[in-house]
């Protein structure tokens, strides 16, 4: 696990310990924010408790591309725990998921969304909410 600053200072990481010109460079810990350390350091714990809580991801996502067409049919094994799976999709220049379908305890899914214009992902959900990690399809013919 690697913890990082907001705003990194490249002075005080990538460095051998050293002075020059008046302005110490290295990795020391008079340079670190213990405070803000920790609370990183419970965000990440929480989000992997939060992970661990959730049922794995869906096996052997794919995207079927036999067909030429602008409807977008998925694919997926299930995931052990999983109540149901939602498929996530986003524009191409987009950094978050933007749009979410929940399908039941299926291992298909088709959609009325063109598989050239966005991202898909898929990931599986247990029947207390918690979701996996989103899997990326692959293409399949």
């Amino acid at each position: 696990m690697r913890l990082t600053e907001y705003r990194e200072d490249y002075n005080h990481q990538h460095q051998n310990v050293r002075s020059e010109g008046g302005i110490e460079y290295g990795d020391l810990s008079q340079f670190v924010d213990f405070d803000y350390v920790a609370r990183v350091a419970r965000l990440n714990a929480a989000t992997l408790a939060s992970l661990a809580s959730g049922p794995g991801p869906p096996a052997k996502v794919k995207m079927l591309t036999k067909e030429l067409q602008n409807d977008t049919t998925l694919t997926w094994e299930s995931s052990p725990g999983a109540a149901s799976y939602e498929v996530l999709w986003r524009a191409t220049n987009a950094p978050d998921w933007e749009h979410v379908q929940t399908f039941g305890n299926a291992t298909r899914a088709t959609l009325k969304v063109s598989k050239d214009n966005v991202i898909f992902g898929v990931r599986a959900v247990d029947g207390a909410g918690h979701r996996s990690l989103p899997v990326v399809p692959e293409p399949e013919r």
